[in-house]
Formats: C-alpha cells, sequence, structure tokens
C-alpha cells in the first residue's frame, strides 16, 4: 500500500520559489553524474520505506498550505560530514500543483495517507488558478 511524505517547504514562500531551487538542484546533480534528480537530505529514515517507494510522492507545505507534490524515486542513506546518518529522498524534477490544503507548522517530515492528500490540480471549467484556489483555501474559504 502506498504512503506519502509531506514537508514543509523551509524558504519558498511560493511554487516558482521551489521551482527555482529543483531546478539548481537538478542541474548540480546531473553535472556531479547523478542523473536528472532533484534531492532533500532529511535527519530521519522513512521505517515504511516499501510503501512510500511503492508510488509515493513528497507533498511541499509552502506559506502554511500544501501546494505541489513531487514523485519520490529512491530513499538512500548519506552520512554527513559531521557523520550523522541521514536519508537522501530523491525525487523527480517534476512539479505537480495540487489542490491547496491547510498545514499548521510541524518539524521534520509526517508520513501522509494517500486518502488525505490534496488531488492534483486540474484547472476546473470555472477556470480558477492555483494561486486564485490557494488563496481562498488561506483565507478559509474553500
Amino acid at each position: 500500500m502506498t504512503v506519502h511524505l509531506i514537508k514543509l517547504c523551509v524558504g519558498a514562500n511560493s511554487i516558482e520559489d521551489l521551482a527555482d531551487w529543483v531546478r539548481s538542484r537538478t542541474a548540480a546533480n546531473l553535472a556531479a553524474g547523478h542523473g536528472r534528480v532533484h534531492d532533500h537530505v532529511t535527519r530521519m529514515f522513512p521505517r515504511r520505506t516499501d510503501e512510500v517507494l511503492d508510488g509515493g510522492s513528497i507533498y511541499w507545505v509552502i506559506s502554511g498550505l500544501v501546494q505541489v507534490r513531487q514523485r519520490i524515486r529512491a530513499l538512500e542513506p548519506v552520512t554527513g560530514v559531521d557523520g550523522i546518518e541521514r536519508c537522501a529522498i530523491l525525487i523527480d524534477p517534476k512539479l505537480v500543483p495540487t489542490e491547496a490544503q491547510p498545514r499548521r507548522p510541524f518539524q521534520g517530515w509526517r508520513y501522509l495517507r494517500p486518502e488525505d492528500a490534496p488531488a492534483d490540480l486540474m484547472r476546473g471549467a470555472d477556470g480558477q488558478s492555483s494561486a486564485l484556489k490557494a488563496e481562498l483555501a488561506a483565507l478559509g474559504l474553500l
């Protein structure tokens, strides 16, 4: 059974900020011979690795709202320069906007069940953009 991860996107105020970071990390990884992949290193290694790798994504909370996700490709152990074991989350660089979903701040990452994950954003017949939906959700109107 698939399980996702959810994490605060610290330092980004918009999906565009995250996209800039993803482009930078992907270019650096490609130049280093690691392939076209975005990576994010975190302290804790998920215990439910098989479930995360069974189609899981990382959902990013930006400015208090889940706004975008990326497909997780792999989880690899890495050791920091301080000798502490960490987890490198290798992520597809493609950003998939999601329906805006409010989230309170939390530390680290959390598991996210598929039924609790926001749906991928499809421009509706009403023509509302993701920015408008995010603003409405922030105001508590969605």
